[in-house]
């Protein structure tokens, strides 16, 4: 008998929503399917493939932070100016939309807290601007390909640029976590790679996360592509690309690749009591993380996508379902088509797939969402 999680991912590469798909579900010991193929044509996808998980690197970044914050290296309300000097006196247009020169004076500095709720004044702009086409032309933009300038580069191009808003006043996704990473390497001196490995992975048995994937390792990383509404387009070969092998420029601003198993493993460190070693987090940082941080007024309509807000909140590097059935669920989508959840009982899905998210792969994530949790 096949169960519930096998017959979804069955039905959507048999449909041709994806070529391959791993999805894990469940508590202490999930179930884990490998369904489809690595690369259209190619050998079986396995079930530890590594894949670019884009997004879901945020839920990582925002854990090792707050324990920075723990450690007494950095404080949720302190400006982080000392550690990137680059973000001091940044002028900030007068609406997001006006002219890069009409700006006013930045009334304070930018702080943890602000890059770990978005609030920074960085982030994308989902409507038409001059500065959506300044941060376009200088590279800047929120895209579904990885970095093309090293650390210190992109973000020397992102500070060129005004702030959208003060921050604190308001609400821009992603680019604050890239920040953020930066900030973590300057913070403890070495690159974010090192720093997570040291910290969370080697710790938690996570062998296979990382910033790329190890050569030995590349005959597990699968394609990646988009679909142009009648075709997949790969944009990433099976075993290349920039993921592939040890980058040749600092990445401590990019997004993650791992495995169900290995991102299940953080999950299960982060909110399990049970879970073997000290807990990930202080109660208190916890519970912030895993909680609604936006005020009302920063949920405007342009601050993304319609409807997102409509019963969401954003934690710490995480979303937070506020009502419905699925109420006080936190999890994150990743641009390369993944998602994650977890339930307040502890039930934890992992979906991986190598498909940008759009109209095509979207009910896939939906559907995976609503799967019930297995029995015990």
């Amino acid at each position: 008998m096949t169960s519930a999680l096998a017959d979804l991912l069955a039905r959507h590469v048999g449909a041709g929503t994806v070529p391959g798909a791993v999805g894990l579900l469940g508590g202490v010991e999930p179930e884990v399917v490998a369904v489809g193929e690595a690369a259209l044509g190619g050998p079986p996808l396995r079930d530890d493939a590594i894949v670019r998980i884009q997004s879901m690197t945020k839920a990582v970044t925002a854990v090792a932070a707050l324990r920075l914050v723990e450690a007494g290296l950095l404080g949720l309300d302190v400006s982080v100016e000392e550690w990137l000097p680059e973000l001091a006196g940044r002028p900030v247009l007068t609406s997001p939309g006006a002219p890069l020169d009409d700006t006013v004076p930045v009334v304070r500095p930018i702080t943890l807290r602000h890059l770990l709720t978005n609030a920074s004044g960085y982030g994308m702009v989902v409507e038409p601007s001059p500065l959506a086409d300044a941060m376009a032309a200088n590279g800047t933009e929120a895209g579904a390909q990885p970095w093309s300038l090293g650390a210190d580069a992109w973000l020397a191009r992102l500070t060129e640029l005004p702030l959208a808003f003060q921050p604190g006043e308001g609400w821009r996704y992603h680019h604050s976590f890239a920040v953020l990473g930066v900030l973590l390497s300057r913070v403890t001196g070495i690159p974010l790679a090192d720093h997570l490995a040291r910290d969370l992975f080697d710790p938690l048995g996570m062998a296979d996360t990382g910033l790329w994937v190890p050569p030995e390792k590349l005959d597990r990383l699968p394609a990646a592509y988009r679909h142009d509404g009648h075709r997949f387009v790969e944009t990433e070969p099976a075993g290349g690309g920039p993921y592939a092998g040890p980058p040749t420029i600092d990445v401590s601003h990019g997004e993650l690749v791992s495995t169900a198993r290995d991102y299940h493993r953080f999950l299960r460190a982060l909110v399990a009591d049970d879970a073997a070693g000290p807990p990930l987090l202080e109660p208190e940082h916890r519970r912030l993380m895993l909680s609604d941080q936006v005020p009302a007024a920063h949920k405007t309509p342009e601050s993304f996508f319609p409807g997102f807000w409509d019963a969401t909140g954003w934690g710490f590097g995480v979303a937070v379902q506020l009502e419905g059935e699925h109420a006080g669920r936190f999890g994150w989508s990743g641009g390369q088509g993944t998602d994650f959840f977890v339930d307040p009982d502890g039930t934890a899905g992992v979906l991986l797939t190598q498909v940008e998210l759009g109209a095509h792969v979207w009910p896939l994530v939906e559907e995976f969402q609503a799967l019930p949790a297995p029995r015990a």
